[in-house]
């Protein structure tokens, strides 16, 4: 199972956000290893919402309802809304637990799209 932790700022778009409208289309990345992994994605595909900023906080989670990759930069991911965590994790909750030791989302911590182990997933969700 693929699993990916997408970034945001929260003051330009939410968990909130994301409640309301339900679903939403993620687009606008430009990094190619960020752009790499929206390119792995399918329909099905489980994600966790990260507030960046100031919040540095994983909140909720997603699904990818579908990919099109019909532009050669920057794929359009559908996505739809999921629930939020039970318990928010924090940033420096996520950098003290081994299971993060050599994720990119703490050695590469401007990439706004990571990919998760079925292991790391379940720490966010369980």
């Amino acid at each position: 199972m693929a699993c990916f932790l997408f970034k945001t700022e929260p003051d330009v778009y939410s968990f909130d956000d994301f409640l309301r409208d339900k679903e939403t289309v993620w687009d606008g990345v430009t990094n190619p290893t960020a752009v790499m992994h929206l390119r792995q994605m399918k329909a099905g595909t489980k994600w966790i919402f990260y507030h960046t900023g100031d919040e540095r906080t994983a909140v909720g989670t997603g699904t990818v309802v579908g990919v099109d990759a019909s532009d050669p930069k920057v794929p359009i991911v559908r996505v739809k809304v999921g629930k939020r965590l039970k318990r928010p994790k924090t940033l420096a909750e996520i950098k003290a637990e081994p299971l993060f030791s050599k994720s990119p989302l703490v050695i590469i911590g401007r990439l706004s799209v990571v990919p998760l182990t079925k292991e790391q997933w379940d720490w966010f969700v369980g």
